[in-house]
């Protein structure tokens, strides 16, 4: 699909240009154990490349057995010719999502945490509002506005349902599964892409925040989950994939974490795979007004954004403007290389730093100190030990038994915040 991966190198241009406290380039290694592998994914590579144009972050070559094993020294070496040597960007995803919330607060938006819709607010047919509970009290309240917008991801349906039972759902969800292991699987600096798993799938082994995340799946679902749970056959599915190209390779008992999540892929025609679905995102508009967004992925959110901004303003016949955000810079951006847990924060990072706790970890086996604690209590409109250890930081993501050890601590220092 060469539109949808244009205009996804392209937004990974602006992003790393927009966040550069946030984003950084990764090199990826294909090994090639087959004398036909690195002539047919190099020219495939250069016209990735291409497509990413000015906006392309560095040229993938060929490398030979030597430099494929200084860059994945755990790769197996019987058969190994060499390989790719392409490049990507890599982010947190959770810093990116609670930089975008105080982007937001920067330019004068107002975001609500754990208010969850409880129904829409209708006039003569139409969408004006919702209403919305604050869960901490339990009181309800309304918001009124000219424009709702729906960007639930998989929980897009539930909405639309409040508007109208009787419609049909848009979405046909996904899961993907991923397990995290220690470095020592994969000691070098450069991760590993496998192009075609038994299942048609990529399989990727990425260093990430001193561990490795390896996955991922793609397993239709009939129900969206609150908490998706992996299922025994994928993580068996990821571990014996990861086992023919490591050496050594990770078993179940080196498994520090596994996480579930999932994929709002827009519907297709019956019978179509998972893998083939859109990841392209759509917009769709209710009899009522409302505005729907799904679809998409991470490195377009800002393009879904102004896609969604732009058509909200049609609605409502505001005058057309330019979106604003292709050179937006993020909250906190700084390109000073500063060291870890502090470049993720960017200018934020002095303030931090001056809080208690900046030089105390929460636990010996996690990267996080217990500042960083205050601060997404104080800043980041962390309400739970669980915003904290999954969705401010990603503790329980890469080490499921030492966040379980600090969140007693982590409760602590959220009561001494929050009263």
């Amino acid at each position: 699909n060469v539109s949808l991966v244009r205009e996804a190198l392209h937004e990974r241009g602006l992003l790393k240009r927009n966040a550069p406290h946030l984003v950084r380039d990764l090199g990826f290694v294909i090994a090639a154990y087959k004398w036909w592998s690195a002539p047919f994914y190099g020219i495939g590579l250069k016209m990735y490349d291409l497509l990413a144009g000015k906006l392309n972050l560095q040229s993938s070559r060929y490398i030979g057995k030597a430099e494929a094993l200084k860059r994945a020294p755990t790769l197996k070496k019987d058969g190994l010719g060499g390989g790719i040597l392409y490049f990507d960007g890599q982010f947190d995803d959770s810093r990116l999502a609670i930089t975008l919330l105080r982007t937001l607060e920067d330019h004068g938006g107002v975001a609500v945490n754990h208010a969850p819709v409880t129904g829409l607010l209708m006039d003569g047919g139409k969408v004006v509002g919702a209403n919305w509970r604050d869960d901490e009290t339990g009181h309800t309240h309304e918001a009124r506005a000219r424009v709702v917008v729906n960007a639930t991801g998989v929980f897009v349906d539930d909405l639309r349902r409040m508007e109208d039972p009787a419609v049909k759902p848009m979405l046909s969800p996904s899961q993907g599964v991923h397990v995290v292991v220690d470095r020592h699987f994969l000691p070098g600096e450069s991760a590993l892409m496998v192009p075609r798993t038994d299942d048609g799938r990529v399989l990727f082994a990425v260093p990430w925040h001193d561990h490795v995340v390896i996955g991922t799946t793609d397993t239709p679902v009939p129900d969206v989950s609150w908490e998706p749970r992996a299922l025994p056959e994928e993580v068996d599915f990821i571990l014996k994939t990861a086992a023919q190209y490591l050496d050594p390779a990770p078993t179940r008992a080196d498994v520090r974490s596994v996480y579930a999540g999932l994929r709002p892929l827009v519907k297709a025609a019956e019978g179509t795979d998972t893998k083939a679905l859109s990841r392209d995102h759509v917009i769709r508009i209710s009899a009522g007004g409302m505005l729907t967004l799904t679809g998409g992925k991470w490195t377009t959110y800002r393009r879904m954004g102004a896609d969604a901004v732009t058509r909200a303003a049609e609605l409502v016949g505001l005058p057309r403007r330019m979106s604003l955000t292709e050179g937006l810079s993020l909250h906190g951006a700084t390109h000073d290389d500063l060291p870890e847990p502090w470049k993720v924060y960017g200018t934020d990072a002095e303030r931090i730093k001056a809080l208690p706790g900046a030089s105390v970890r929460l636990h010996p086996e996690l990267p996080y100190m217990e500042a960083e604690v205050r601060w997404a209590a104080q800043q980041e409109q962390a309400r739970t030990v669980e915003d904290v250890l999954s969705r401010r930081t990603r503790a329980l993501l890469l080490n499921a038994r030492a966040s379980a050890d600090a969140a007693p601590r982590v409760a602590v220092i959220m009561a001494e915040e929050l009263g």
